[in-house]
């Protein structure tokens, strides 16, 4: 019987041979003789060829691949089954152990409550583990993957190519019997399959080993298709035969063609995404279903002996399934399989809803679980943080591209957003291009179930980011202390630190329990720190871009032509670091260390942490801002750093004396063998508790802290603030300052001194007694007989229903107490008043401040309030966020601008000059030391046309900085850092605080020392009281409170005259830096440059443009104005007999000046004579403003 049905099928096959028709013969009374161990595996036979020697008797052999392929998935599926089920017993093993291990702890820390002494309350040391070799492959392999890095780019697409071209081969194959004898050293297209699976493979091995849960990934699609495609081509090899089969398979790769294209950042809109997936599925899953339709056909039913076969060719198959899908079905081909037809009965359903209704969304439901559901699984050795808020696709790539910026050194941290509404397509995008450092789930924090999905309680620390162009300030306020007090409820150990719009909201964050600002929890209040960078442009203008670029992450890009961008681009890769010191630096008082580290290591060293010997809470720990020569440098101190990466302000921790002195290369400075280092290392690690978050992974712990060699007198780390200030004096007794406005005689200024003159309760403010607004309140005719001068003009747009913007905040660096009060600034507002009515609450306890009620868009008002005498125009709105149009959301800001600068003016100066003594307006005769040129009356040319006068911007949408300058040439794609007014200082946007968020969470120091420049003196204290009363409160001038006042600040020295004229003129940055540092403890950090200054003929533009850190051999120039830290002066405000002024000439500079600090000069400078040497002490340092 055996050899009958042999014979038949033999008989069948049309390219058999006699030779092999006598082969068969024999082979089937061979095996008829076998036919008890083997009784119908003959009659499965294939087609033999005379070139390819196959088995003699021609049984088919499907059944060897299918098995290969089944053995290989539920092989591994147990093995991952077993494993699970291994680690669940142990961890049940190990459960009761662990319950009395932690019921052990609550007693003994129950034990120690009840006794008399209360243990020291300290934050819970976690160590994290190294991290293994396990983990790190498994980070190399998840960067492999992932395109986030070039080389993780290159692997993705090429396997995507690699793949389409084994579906190619596939095409190519299908044309050929479903199983064939084929010898691998002579087909072609066999070997070139099988390099295409062996890189499958290896693929494979590099997903599964960066997979988190590998069960999901065993099940995933592109795993199916390898266990179904890459097991056959193997066994191919070893049977010398090939088979068809599930290798039509590889069509579902395809379905990934829209992620490859978003991984290349050539998707980025919603339509382009949902069309390729609409395409890319389509296409994959009829091309599949014709795949299996080919196979079952040409093979025939295995319950009929496949007897019931019948010849199609692959495009036969897709015409198939196009008709049945478009429902058409013409009849001319059809399925005549059982197998056939069933599958077509449920493919019809599929198909006709695909084809019908083109949503991808559909099919990826079926059988699908929850996009975003689940649970985050943390990874040993790697910190993982939740972020939370106001998730969209701005404010997450804004925080991704500086948290995960390069210059990070190896962010080992991954990101976990949690939002109660799921990304759209471009948000998923950004998503999918970080896969291996974010994670987004669906969820609320003010759900605990949710808070437990993401592993709150493991996490490193919790960010809330806030909505800055929301409608009502008060309520996206609201909403994110609700998340606070949610987090805090359900983990109150956690690390929060939270965005917050509107300053008076903060003290909301104090009744929370277990906030506590000493264990790392900061609320960054948008407002307070807008407005505070906003004030610093009115003391140093150009200081608010400066300190934006330095806690902002940029890549440093490279210009070779000498243009301004050139030199601001370089100053722009600086950001802020900390470092530990050397213990070569002991003993060394801070202008050497900052001078050693400047000239040999090529580090700018600003500030540096105080910490008291006793360590019982982080409370006793100080930031001290250029603290002078008094100060001596001890082990483990903490240093503030401006450098442009990471790496270089290591050079401080490893800089070693002995070794290092000789070296002339700061980049050959790296860790030596002394023994000292050594051990300074090991102590590091080992000797203190307390933990910082660094930006360089050698500062974790805090060792011996730094001792002040003087009384302690310098303020506390909360109350070190910097009123960064145009007319900052000097520590040296030998600086003076000039006039303000409106100045009295000295004998007044001595009564105002004693009798008058008030600080705040914390001595960190002038104060002075509440007043009505009607008092301050000026008409048009009043503000143009008061004369104002060298005031600051603060044009605010805002009507009843407008929201409160906080201008206390903008009022409090402008009265910050380490200013004399004759140096305090006159405020005007120009606005509407009953806006400004709402605001006076806030401000009627600061002195010189005053309201004309108007619009900033009438020039009368501003002519009146004489603005093109001020040292500054602040443009202001609190209806911004009122529009949902973002290209009008900045239009009332703009038109004031514009309007401004297209004014033209009198040469009022001119006339002022021009005048007798006695017909001079009060205040503005500076004939005598007492009324000398403040503001740059005498000395300045005068300001004929509105460009000239200096404004800051506010805007709410970036993009509307292109309207600012209408001379530019700033494309509108620019990032903002990159314009030009926001460049020379005269724009500002929230957004560039967006980069605070990360600064803050790697460095908790860094917003400490932000907030220390930019707001004048809040400290927690201020803002606990301000809690309490909402106002500030007046106190008496204690030793306590004065001593507040003894802080650094910020000041613009000019180099046009004075003790520094001689290296104005083509002198070197480090020469200037070096004899700053050391004659007048003035610590310098940047300059501020004319646009057109490196042009070789002279230009009108008055512009300039903020320098950052310049190297010690940049040359400078005669117009130059240079930003330094200035100590305290306490002779500035007793006699001011002896003060004189010395005016420039106008055709120095082609813009106006202002006063900045008076350095007399009193060394010897060579090459000069003596006369000039004798009226240099009588002159002061200049400075330029726009």
């Amino acid at each position: 019987m055996s050899s009958n049905i042999h014979a038949n099928h033999l008989s069948l096959d049309a390219s058999s041979s006699s030779s092999s028709s006598s082969s068969s013969s024999s082979s089937s009374s061979s095996s008829s003789s076998s036919s008890v161990h083997e009784p119908k595996m003959d009659a499965l036979i294939i087609p033999v060829t005379m070139e390819v020697p196959c088995d003699s008797r021609g049984q088919r052999m499907w059944w060897a691949f299918l098995a290969s392929s089944m053995v290989t998935f539920f092989g591994g599926l147990f093995i991952i089954l077993l494993w699970r089920t291994l680690k669940y017993l142990w961890t049940v093993c190990c459960h009761c152990g662990g319950k009395t291990k932690e019921a052990q702890k609550i007693n003994n820390g129950s034990s120690q409550a009840d006794g008399t002494l209360k243990p020291v309350d300290e934050k819970e040391e976690v160590v994290a583990a190294e991290v293994g070799w396990m983990t790190s492959v498994k980070d190399w392999a998840g960067v492999m993957i992932s395109a986030q890095t070039l080389t993780g780019r290159v692997l993705v697409v090429l396997v995507f190519a690699l793949s389409i071209g084994a579906l190619v081969i596939y095409f190519i194959d299908s044309s050929n019997p479903i199983e064939s004898c084929q010898n691998f050293y002579k087909d072609f297209t066999l070997q070139i399959d099988m390099a295409f699976n062996v890189f499958f493979l290896l693929y494979f091995g590099l997903r599964f080993i960066a997979a988190n849960d590998k069960l999901w990934f065993w099940l995933e699609v592109n795993s199916v298709v390898d266990f179904f495609t890459v097991p056959p081509v193997f066994v191919s090899v070893y049977l010398n035969r090939s088979w068809l089969g599930l290798r039509f398979l590889r069509a579902l790769r395809l379905i990934q063609f829209s992620e490859i294209l978003q991984f290349l950042n050539i998707l980025k809109t919603s339509n382009s995404i949902k069309l390729v997936n609409l395409l890319s599925i389509f296409i994959s899953t009829w091309l599949t279903a014709a795949g299996f339709i080919h196979l079952v056909e040409n093979s025939g039913d295995p319950w009929e002996n496949f007897q019931n076969n019948q010849a199609l060719t692959y495009w036969e198959c897709v015409y198939l399934l196009m008709v049945t899908m478009s429902t058409v079905g013409y009849g001319d081909v059809y399925a005549k399989t059982t197998l056939g037809r069933l599958f077509m009965v449920f493919f019809i359903l599929g198909g006709l809803a695909m084809f019908a209704s083109y949503v991808p969304e559909i099919i990826e439901l079926i059988g699908n679980r929850k996009k975003y559901g689940g649970s985050y699984s943390a990874v040993s050795g790697r910190k993982h943080i939740v972020v939370c808020g106001h998730i969209t696709l701005e404010s997450v790539s804004n925080f991704l591209k500086d948290f995960l910026h390069k210059d990070r050194d190896d962010v080992n941290v991954e990101i976990v957003f949690l939002h109660n509404i799921s990304p759209n397509l471009e948000l998923e995008a950004l998503f999918k291009r970080h896969f291996t450092q974010v994670e987004f789930y669906q969820g609320s924090v003010l759900n605990p179930h949710d808070l437990a999905r993401v592993k709150i309680e493991s996490a490193d620390a919790c960010l809330i980011l806030a909505n800055k162009y929301c409608a009502d300030p008060d309520a996206e306020d609201a909403s994110n202390i609700m998340r606070v007090i949610s987090i805090k409820n359900y983990h109150p150990k956690i690390r929060i630190i939270t965005q917050m719009l509107q300053y008076h909201n903060k003290a909301h964050l104090l009744n929370i329990p277990s906030w506590n600002w000493k264990e790392g929890d900061d609320a960054i209040c948008l407002a307070e720190l807008k407005l505070g960078f906003i004030a610093q442009s009115c003391l140093a203008q150009g200081l608010s871009t400066m300190l934006a670029n330095l806690f902002s992450m940029r890549s440093f890009i490279k210009i070779e032509e000498d243009t301004w961008q050139k030199y601001y681009l370089e100053g722009v890769s600086n950001e802020m670091y900390t470092e530990y010191l050397s213990s070569a630096f002991v003993g060394l008082s801070f202008p050497t260390v900052c001078e050693l580290c400047f000239v040999k290591l090529k580090l700018l060293m600003i500030a540096i942490e105080y910490k008291s010997a006793n360590r019982e809470s982080r409370s006793r720990k100080r930031i001290l801002i250029n603290p002078g020569n008094h100060l001596k440098i001890q082990e483990g101190t903490l240093g503030f750093f401006i450098a442009s990466d990471a790496k270089e302000v290591k050079r401080a921790f490893f800089y070693c004396k002995a070794c290092h002195d000789d070296v002339t290369d700061p980049k050959r400075i790296k860790k030596c063998g002394c023994r000292r280092l050594k051990a300074e290392a090991r102590a590091r690690y080992h000797k203190d508790p307390f933990a910082h978050k660094n930006a360089t992974p050698n500062s974790r712990h805090v060792p011996k802290p730094v001792e002040d060699e003087q009384p302690p007198t310098l303020s506390p780390k909360k109350k070190q603030r910097n009123g960064g200030m145009r007319n900052s004096p000097n520590s040296s007794p030998k600086l003076m300052r000039h006039d303000p406005l409106l100045i009295p005689g000295n004998d007044q200024i001595d009564n105002m001194d004693s009798n008058v003159k008030k600080y705040d309760s914390t001595g960190m403010f002038h104060w002075c007694a509440p007043k009505e607004i009607e008092k301050v309140i000026l008409t048009r005719s009043e503000a143009a007989m008061t004369v104002l001068s060298g005031h600051v003009v603060v044009c605010i747009f805002g009507d009843v229903s407008s929201a409160l913007i906080g201008l206390r905040n903008l009022v409090m660096p402008l009265r910050a107490s380490n200013f004399h009060y004759h140096e305090l600034k006159h405020i005007v507002f120009v606005g509407s008043i009953e806006y400004l009515k709402r605001e006076w609450e806030t401000l009627h306890n600061f002195p010189k401040v005053s309201i004309l009620p108007g619009t900033p868009l009438s020039r009368a008002d501003l002519r009146a309030v004489n603005i093109n005498l001020c040292d500054m125009c602040v443009i202001l709105s609190a209806n911004q966020n009122n529009i949902d149009d973002t290209s009008l959301q900045d239009k009332e800001c703009i038109l004031a601008s514009l309007n401004i600068k297209s004014m033209q003016f009198d040469d009022s100066i001119g006339v002022l000059q021009a005048n007798s003594q006695g017909f001079t307006p009060p205040g503005m005769d500076r004939s005598s030391p007492d009324n000398s040129p403040v503001h740059g009356m005498l000395r300045q040319p005068s300001i004929t046309t509105g460009v000239n006068i200096p404004i800051i911007t506010e805007l709410v949408n970036d993009t509307n900085v292109q309207f600012l300058d209408q001379d530019d040439d700033d494309d509108p794609d620019t990032e903002l850092y990159l314009t030009q007014p926001f460049a020379c200082g005269t724009a500002f946007a929230v957004s560039v605080l967006d980069s605070l968020m990360s600064a803050t969470y790697f460095n908790d120091n860094i917003l400490t020392l932000i907030r220390t420049l930019v707001t004048g003196g809040a400290t927690p204290e201020l803002e606990a009281l301000i809690a309490e009363e909402n106002a500030l409160r007046g106190g008496y001038s204690t030793p306590q409170t004065l001593a507040n006042r003894d802080r650094c600040r910020v000041a613009q020295l000019a180099l046009l005259d004075g003790p520094f004229a001689d290296l104005g003129d083509g002198g070197c940055y480090g020469d200037l830096f070096c004899k700053a540092l050391k004659t007048y403890n003035m610590l310098c950090f940047g300059i501020y440059r004319l646009r057109d200054a490196h042009l070789s003929t002279p230009s009108q533009c008055t512009k300039r443009y903020v320098i950052t850190n310049p190297p010690y051999e940049f040359e400078l120039v005669p117009t130059d104005l240079i930003f330094c830290l200035m100590q305290f002066d306490h002779n500035a405000g007793q006699s001011r007999a002896s003060l004189s002024h010395s005016s420039h000439s106008s055709q120095s500079s082609s813009k106006k000046s202002s006063s900045v600090h008076s350095i007399p000069s009193t060394a010897n400078r060579p090459n000069r004579p003596k006369s000039r040497e004798s009226r240099d002490k009588q002159k002061y340092v200049q400075e330029e403003r726009l």
